[in-house]
C-alpha cells in the first residue's frame, strides 16, 4: 500500500547558520532519522532556494528556504532486526526495557526500519502480543522518538489487555525528568487542559486558547520543581533561568509534557518543536556547547510502576538520566 508524498519547507534562522545540513534537518523534522534525511538529500530530494542540493554535509545558510520532498511511503510488515536492547525485566508475559533517545517505537513515515518493534520481533522471536497489529505488536504505550526512558511491552494478549486497562484507569505510575527553560511558578502544580492538534501544523499539538473548549483530549500533568538554575534578571531572587522538573502523568496524550510545560512558559530545553527559542542568557553561558549541541527535548521517562497483569505482583522500575542529559545538568549547575 502506498501513502501520500509530502513537501516540507523550512527557513533557516540565525542560530542554524553553519550547522551541518543533515544534522539541522534531523533536529527540525522529528519524524525522519538523520540517516533517512541524508539518503533523501543524496537522492536529490532537497532544494535550497529552488536549487537542488545533494551534499548532506553542506553548511546551513541563514535565511535560506529548504524544501524537502518526502516520497510516499510503502507500508510492509516489519521484519525482525537484531538490536541491543537494555532489558530490565522479562518473563513470558511482558518485557520492560530502557528506550534510548533517537529510537522510534514503531514503524511510521520516515522510520520503516530500525524501530523498537523491529528489535523486539528479533529478541522475542514471535512471542509479542498481536493486539497492536502487525506494525505495533505488543505496544501498550509509547515514548516520542527523542524521549528516552523505561517502557513496558506485552508479550501475551492477556498481559496486553491487563496493561491497557491499567493505563486507561490511570493507575500506572509514570514519572519523567525534564529540563526546562525558565522555572515553573509556582514550584509545583497541576496542569489540566485539553490538548488538540494545531490548526496550523498537523504535527504539533496545542492547548486551545478558549479555556472552555472541548476540542482535542483531556490531559493532566502534575509537576514538581527539583532544582532551579541561574537567576533571571529583573526578577525576584530565586527566579531561575532553567529548572529540573519531575512530571507525573495522569493521562498519556501525544506530546503531553512538551505541550503542557510550554503552556506554562517553561518549554523543554532542546525541543525542536515546542521550545526552539533557547534564551539569550542561557546561550551566552554555553561556552562548552552543552546546550547548543543538545538537539532533542530534554525529557526522560525515569519511573514506571504497575501491577503485573498476570501474576498481580507490584513492579516498579527507576532509571538514571542518560549521559547527554547528565552533561546538560552539569552545564545548568554551573549557571
Amino acid at each position: 500500500m502506498t501513502g501520500t508524498a509530502q513537501l516540507t519547507e523550512l527557513t533557516a534562522d540565525a542560530d542554524a547558520a553553519g550547522e551541518r545540513l543533515d544534522r539541522w534537518l534531523a533536529g527540525a523534522i522529528e519524524t525522519l532519522s538523520r540517516s533517512r534525511l541524508k539518503a533523501l538529500i543524496e537522492q536529490g530530494q532537497l532544494r535550497v532556494d529552488g536549487t537542488v542540493l545533494t551534499d548532506p554535509s553542506a553548511k546551513v545558510a541563514a535565511g535560506s528556504v529548504y524544501a524537502l520532498d518526502i516520497p510516499a511511503p510503502r507500508t510492509a510488515d516489519p521484519t525482525p532486526e537484531k538490536m541491543d536492547l537494555d532489558v530490565l525485566f522479562e518473563d513470558d508475559d511482558l518485557i520492560v526495557l530502557v528506550k534510548p533517545a533517537g529510537l522510534a517505537v514503531h514503524p511510521a513515515a520516515g522510520n520503516w526500519t530500525g524501530t523498537l518493534v523491529h528489535g523486539l520481533l528479533h529478541h522475542c522471536a514471535g512471542s509479542l502480543s498481536g493486539i497492536g497489529g502487525v506494525e505495533r505488536p505488543g505496544i501498550v504505550h509509547r515514548l516520542d522518538k527523542d524521549t528516552s526512558g523505561v517502557m513496558v511491552v506485552a508479550k501475551s494478549d492477556a498481559a496486553h489487555q491487563g496493561l491497557a486497562a491499567q493505563f486507561a484507569a490511570h493507575t500506572v505510575e509514570r514519572a519523567y525528568i525534564a529540563f526546562t527553560r525558565n522555572a515553573p511558578s509556582p514550584k509545583a502544580g497541576r496542569i489540566e487542559t485539553q490538548i488538540a492538534r494545531s490548526p496550523h501544523d498537523r504535527k504539533k499539538f496545542v492547548v486551545p486558547r478558549d479555556p472552555h473548549s472541548e476540542a482535542g483530549k483531556h490531559a493532566i500533568t502534575n509537576y514538581a520543581t527539583l532544582a532551579r538554575y541561574g537567576q533571571a534578571p529583573d526578577a525576584a531572587i530565586g527566579t531561575g533561568l532553567a529548572a529540573k522538573v519531575e512530571c507525573r502523568l495522569e493521562t498519556g496524550r501525544t506530546h503531553q509534557i512538551r505541550v503542557h510545560m510550554g503552556h506554562i512558559g517553561c518549554p523543554l530545553l532542546g525541543d525542536p518543536v515546542y521550545g526552539h527559542k533557547r534564551g539569550n542568557l542561557l546561550a551566552t553561558s554555553d561556552n562548552g556547547r552543552e546546550l547548543k549541541d543538545f538537539r532533542r527535548q530534554a525529557l526522560h521517562a525515569a519511573i514506571l510502576g504497575f501491577e503485573h497483569p498476570v501474576t498481580g505482583e507490584a513492579l516498579r522500575f527507576e532509571t538514571a538520566l542518560p549521559k547527554d542529559m547528565q552533561r546538560l545538568e552539569k552545564f545548568l549547575e554551573r549557571l
